[in-house]
């Protein structure tokens, strides 16, 4: 059964949507490009929109300051966070956090990488920053595609789309980025299987209220700030969440309230020939997704409208009828 939203937060969710129609119409008189370069673009350039804010009007971090679990008080056990671990060190990137700043630029010995975190679109996903042999940061450029953020990187200042993992404009287009797998889930929950992990403090160096969600009610509601492309299909609310996962080219899209009927919580599923296994963790809203030799492999978790707005030939997983 679905979360049904109080009073107080379909409140919130229309003052939200007028707020977004009002950044829609800013975003239609400002101009699409934002300062950057769309010469060369493999999207339509009347299709890449102007979010709002301006070229870093939301800023990314760089170099954050990491603490130990103890030190975290702002966090709540329920709290959201995306997991990264990587030469044997586990890092926690709050979702309360990341609202704000959608990424955050970080290292692990020589290994640059960045989490990326989009609210419009519910997607998190975690990139290998070395690019043609060269580390770079990350920025947010402002410009939305798909409703989706697109970021730029600080060397060229090509744009990159977060969903398609590829460079969409400028000096590096065409060229792919590596997803790295995460984990999206509870604080309690990572905090369990990482006792040792690092978490992002909320000493930012930027003034924000990060107890406070600049996106309250937007998750409940039917609408979306923007436009896509295409329109999903109705069988599912549009921020249903939903795991993607990707097999040379061919997509498919794992809805949360499907995998709740399915009732399990480990099982397997072949996409275009290659078989995956999945862990189901119902309690903690979260999935992890493995290959035949037991390595993680990356997917996508967020809204259904994003996931289909960039992949409408995707398949649906179905639970299977009792």
């Amino acid at each position: 059964m679905r979360f049904i939203p109080s009073k107080k937060t379909r409140i919130l969710a229309l003052i939200g949507l007028l707020a977004g129609i009002l950044v829609y119409k800013f975003a239609a008189s400002a101009g699409p490009s934002n300062g950057f370069d769309l010469s060369n673009s493999i999207l339509p350039r009347d299709q890449i929109l102007h979010g709002g804010p301006p070229r870093d009007g939301i800023p990314a971090l760089s170099n954050p300051k990491l603490i130990k679990p103890q030190a975290a008080e702002y966090l709540e056990a329920a709290d959201r966070v995306v997991g990264v671990t990587l030469k044997g060190q586990a890092r926690a990137y709050p979702i309360a956090i990341l609202n704000w700043h959608e990424i955050v630029n970080d290292r692990i010995g020589d290994q640059r990488f960045a989490v990326t975190y989009c609210p419009l679109c519910g997607t998190a996903v975690a990139f290998d920053a070395t690019i043609d042999g060269k580390a770079t940061d990350f920025g947010v450029s402002g410009l939305l595609y798909n409703s989706d953020v697109l970021l730029y990187d600080r060397d060229t200042e090509s744009l990159w789309s977060q969903i398609l993992n590829q460079s969409i404009a400028g000096q590096r287009v065409g060229k792919k980025l590596t997803a790295i797998p995460i984990s999206h889930t509870t604080w309690r929950d990572w905090l369990d299987k990482h006792p040792d992990t690092l978490v992002l403090s909320d000493d930012t160096g930027y003034s924000r209220d990060y107890r406070r969600d600049p996106y309250a009610g937007y998750e409940e509601s039917r609408h979306t700030y923007f436009a896509v492309n295409n329109q999903a299909p109705e069988n599912y609310h549009p921020k249903e969440i939903v795991v993607g996962l990707a097999s040379g080219g061919v997509y498919k899209a794992y809805p949360f309230i499907e995998l709740d009927k399915q009732g399990k919580s480990r099982f397997s599923d072949t996409l275009n020939g290659t078989r995956f296994n999945f862990d189901w963790d119902s309690a903690n809203r979260s999935i992890s997704i493995t290959d035949a030799a037991g390595n993680l492999v990356a997917g996508i978790q967020g809204f259904w409208f994003a996931w289909f707005a960039f992949h409408p030939d995707t398949q649906v997983f179905k639970a299977a009828a009792s």
